[in-house]
């Protein structure tokens, strides 16, 4: 028996069956994300032999005038606006001319439509943007990246209805509405299909009219921005118990979007977990 048998045997087999058992399963919604998407190049890498001439055929993506511009006009001013260490140890906020500049120069809107006033850039514009202002603020940088990537903007774009694309988009793309994403809990992390925040299909009074809406019940934790935000995006676990939507009872994990402002809802103060303003 040579020594990779042997290892296989007495050290990899028996070690692999131990973790088996002290590992939890993987939830539906792990096991979704493991099998979304497609594979890359990065697949080759796994092969354990790569073919690289495989990665140098492919294009290598640009930035357009348009957004480069961007990077080398907008971007660079506001770094030079920025002092990271004022920001994260006396300020514990961006100062009021970063916050105006994002929103003056639409920092906020790289992936909303121009026809709803955004930028439409690219993914790799998005990248870059955010890199180079983490290069010298990740406040700032972080909060560029989340209104571009978790914030309600791209759920909108796809899914939105038109009145709510019409009244939201140029909003969020102006700063008129700083969004957040509110996915993580105490007690479930980020796991969504874990998540105990519960929304109800029920009737009530809206306005002074009874209508068919949603009585929500939740309580998060972590959320960027959303001490500043004006809207944050919910996700919940939907129910119908009395099916008035002719749908089933449970129908599973959604989101909503609702104004900070609404009657019930309660946003804390920043808080530092890291202690990296102290």
């Amino acid at each position: 028996m040579d020594m990779t048998s042997y290892r296989k045997k007495w050290v990899s087999d028996p070690a692999f069956k131990l973790f088996k058992k002290v590992l939890p399963p993987l939830s539906s919604t792990e096991k979704e994300a493991m099998e979304a998407g497609s594979v890359w190049w990065e697949g080759e890498l796994f092969s354990g032999n790569p073919d690289w001439s495989k990665l140098h055929g492919y294009d290598k993506p640009q930035l357009t005038e348009e957004e480069q511009s961007f990077v080398d006009n907008q971007v660079e001013t506001l770094l030079e606006m920025l002092d990271d260490f004022e920001i994260v140890k006396h300020q514990r906020d961006l100062p009021k001319e970063v916050w105006d500049y994002l929103k003056q120069e639409r920092f906020f809107s790289l992936i909303i439509s121009k026809e709803f006033g955004g930028r439409d850039f690219s993914s790799l514009a998005n990248s870059t943007i955010v890199t180079k202002i983490a290069s010298r603020s990740l406040s700032a940088a972080v909060t560029v990246m989340v209104p571009n990537s978790l914030g309600p903007g791209e759920l909108l774009s796809h899914y939105g209805t038109e009145e709510q694309k019409n009244y939201w988009l140029p909003r969020l793309a102006n700063g008129e509405d700083i969004p957040c994403f509110a996915l993580t809990g105490p007690e479930a992390g980020s796991d969504a299909g874990a998540i105990p925040d519960s929304g109800q299909v029920c009737f009530g009074e809206h306005e002074g009219k009874e209508v068919l809406g949603i009585k929500l019940n939740w309580n998060k934790r972590y959320i960027t921005l959303a001490p500043v935000s004006t809207v944050l995006g919910l996700a919940f676990k939907l129910y119908d118990p009395e099916n008035h939507l002719d749908k089933g009872e449970e129908l599973g994990i959604t989101c909503a979007l609702i104004p900070t402002s609404h009657p019930g809802v309660v946003v804390g103060e920043r808080h530092d977990p890291l202690g990296l303003a102290s």
